[in-house]
């Protein structure tokens, strides 16, 4: 695709959306196939140039435990997991700025976020056919009344949601390339994870693997 989403009009956005009633997965918002394939492959190219100003890293737990997915952030604040604890940073463990959130990222939020606010960070997760990700509340964030929003490219992705405390029963999914998750209300702090990727589920990206990308308000 040679024409960059920042200079795209209404309509040729909204050529870009599945516009559906989206399912409601224990008060989360799953807009199902939500990215046409124009609009992933854009959204790709867009995020090697926030990789190639801000490369993925591999963060580790406050207890040393090294996570298994790699990860940057675009935005005024990213998100960074070390021994000094899980927080949010006005600059990449190099020391270096975080890049601005891409126009093609933003047009999601501004479509089916239902925000107040504009998203102050962009976390970017790359998992290959190994990673996955705990269950956990995301509560590092100073304002829940907005929601997080998060946005599924590459490989399928067996995501688990289950309650406003640990235990008890879950539900779950598998996340598509394309999909959109919307996390707001009562649900934004729900517990939820990813079990597993399943490999070469998707063509997307050349090598394999999945990109979340997940939205947020931080302060």
């Amino acid at each position: 695709m040679e024409k960059s989403s920042h200079f795209l009009n209404e309509a040729e956005i909204e050529g870009f959306f599945r516009m559906a009633e989206p399912i409601n997965l224990r008060g989360m918002s799953l807009y199902d196939g939500f990215l046409s394939l124009e609009a992933q492959e854009q959204m790709v190219k867009d995020l090697r140039e926030v990789v190639r100003a801000a490369p993925l890293f591999s963060p580790i737990t406050p207890s040393g435990k090294a996570m298994s997915v790699r990860m940057t952030s675009a935005g005024r604040y990213g998100w960074v997991s070390d021994r000094k604890g899980y927080r949010y940073s006005e600059t990449h463990p190099d020391g270096g700025p975080w890049p601005a959130i891409p126009q093609s990222v933003l047009n999601v939020w501004e479509k089916v976020s239902g925000a107040s606010r504009s998203p102050e960070c962009c976390l970017v997760n790359f998992y290959d056919e190994t990673a996955k990700m705990g269950m956990h509340q995301d509560r590092d964030e100073q304002d829940f009344s907005q929601p997080v929003l998060s946005i599924s490219l590459g490989d399928d992705a067996l995501f688990r949601v289950g309650n406003l405390t640990r235990g008890g029963k879950t539900e779950s999914v598998w996340l598509r390339s394309g999909d959109v998750l919307v996390m707001g209300g009562e649900a934004r702090r729900l517990y939820h994870g990813i079990d597993r990727v399943k490999p070469n589920s998707s063509t997307l990206l050349p090598k394999g693997g999945r990109i979340n990308l997940t939205l947020r308000v931080v302060t």
